[in-house]
């Protein structure tokens, strides 16, 4: 069964086998063109490969071979299947597992196999038995790293009780297209955690520490290009050029007018008109200033306001974070100390207004 997620494996063996044929490397060109193919067959990898044998027949010269002797065919189709990385075996319920969640769920509680009335007890325990039976260091089937994927993300939207609200009301929005399946039944609906961290509040970080490599990391590893000092030096350039700017730059920029902290350099302490915003300038600031007082003014307002906004944002995704723990791990003690967290931003924002 093909895998979609495959494509950009098999696009990436590709043109590590065109560059190993600018190289002059045949047996590597081989080698990854084949692996392009069982990844992902493309017309693009069939043509190069036929090429790339065509050529090697056509420039190689007849040798006489003596008797009973393998000849250079025969040695490379030995030689291939160790080139080959073992394929790990799966039974057919796990492919099953894999394919339900991946072909067939239509939103996340048809993933965990729950109803929209299951509790939050019932859905942690379908995901606990889901993840044991998904997780990629112990099903090997072709796609199971995204279900397992998905079962988290599932999970952590359900058990939170504020998203699934607001996931229910989303509930009845049409699918787009029959091949944004996965985006359907997410519905632009994702958790802040990985589904590495989520299992691990469940099960411990070495669940699986006597099982092959985890690979249900965002990104898969790629092979490693070799890299001569000369490109290195090319690639550090723009960062060379970056340090020096930003060390000019601090000869022509002025010093700020005003500081929202009290400091040595801005001493004297002034307040807006219009929100009473306290801010401090220095002791010149009467004489040197030629400025609008007023234009100033709206302009530490403003800087004032992002700068709560963004401090308030911090504090409710810090008390929603230990809200969501405590309620998780059962710990009644830590859950009401969550709810009882001030966020001091949020309240000084909602003043000014």
């Amino acid at each position: 069964m093909t895998i979609e997620c495959n494509k950009d494996d098999a696009d990436r063996c590709i043109e590590i086998a065109q560059n190993a044929l600018s190289a002059g490397n045949i047996e590597k060109a081989e080698r990854f063109l084949l692996k392009a193919e069982r990844l992902y067959p493309t017309t693009r990898a069939k043509e190069l490969l036929s090429r790339l044998r065509a050529a090697g027949n056509a420039g190689a010269a007849p040798k006489r071979s003596p008797p009973n002797s393998p000849s250079a065919e025969d040695v490379r189709r030995r030689k291939s299947p160790s080139d080959q990385p073992p394929q790990r075996e799966y039974t057919q319920e796990q492919l099953e597992a894999v394919r339900r969640i991946k072909t067939k769920c239509k939103d996340y509680y048809e993933i965990l196999g729950v109803s929209k009335e299951a509790t939050d007890s019932d859905i942690k325990k379908s995901y606990k038995k889901l993840a044991l039976q998904l997780h990629p260091d112990k099903n090997h089937a072709p796609g199971a790293a995204e279900a397992f994927k998905a079962i988290g993300n599932a999970a952590a939207i359900l058990t939170d009780p504020e998203k699934r609200k607001q996931y229910d009301l989303r509930g009845e929005e049409p699918a787009h297209s029959p091949h944004h399946h996965q985006t359907y039944y997410a519905r632009g609906f994702e958790s802040d955690l990985t589904a590495e961290e989520l299992f691990n509040m469940f099960f411990g970080a070495t669940a699986f520490s006597g099982g092959g490599p985890t690979v249900y990391s965002r990104r898969r590893a790629r092979e490693p290009e070799p890299r001569d000092s000369h490109t290195s030096l090319v690639q550090l350039l723009p960062v060379a050029v970056l340090v020096l700017l930003s060390m000019m730059s601090g000869f022509f920029i002025s010093e700020p007018v005003f500081s929202l902290t009290a400091n040595s350099k801005y001493p004297v302490p002034r307040e807006t008109v219009n929100l009473k915003v306290p801010y401090y300038v220095k002791e010149n600031f009467h004489t040197d200033y030629q400025g609008s007082v007023r234009r100033l003014e709206m302009a530490i307002e403003e800087e004032y306001i992002v700068g709560l906004r963004h401090a308030c944002q911090r504090e409710r995704n810090y008390r929603d974070s230990m809200t969501w723990k405590a309620r998780n791990f059962g710990d009644t003690r830590q859950y009401q100390e969550a709810q009882k967290l001030r966020t001091p931003s949020c309240e000084k924002l909602q003043n000014l207004r």
